[in-house]
């Protein structure tokens, strides 16, 4: 290699660690205020985060834990016609759960501030 070609492949190399360093040095001063400005986007954005998890995420979560608790009490039925055994753990979480999605709207926006 000539000399020229060196300090070509030198210059080229110094050029892409400086530009590769550049973000970090970006992300370091960056990062100052973030908790100010996670909780100034909270604060923007929480009636429409609470209107989408109360009239989306809930009702779509009980559906899913009413029909699962059907299917679960058919094979409870269906399973005492086989083994006569009775399981009634898994329908009692599975009633628990869906309790616990149908009255969370009234209360989890009071612990979630």
């Amino acid at each position: 290699m000539k000399n020229t070609e060196k300090r070509k492949i030198s210059a080229a190399a110094t050029v892409a660690v400086s530009l590769s360093a550049l973000p970090m040095m970006l992300t370091a001063h960056a990062t100052g205020d973030i908790a100010s400005a996670v909780t100034g986007t909270w604060s923007s954005a929480r009636s429409q985060v609470v209107t989408i998890v109360d009239n989306v995420v809930f009702p779509i979560l009980d559906v899913i834990l009413a029909v699962l608790l059907f299917v679960k009490i058919g094979g409870l039925y269906l399973e005492y016609r086989k083994h006569g055994q009775l399981e009634w753990t898994p329908i009692a979480i599975i009633f628990g759960g869906l309790l616990f999605t149908l009255t969370a709207p009234m209360y989890i926006w009071t612990i979630i501030p």
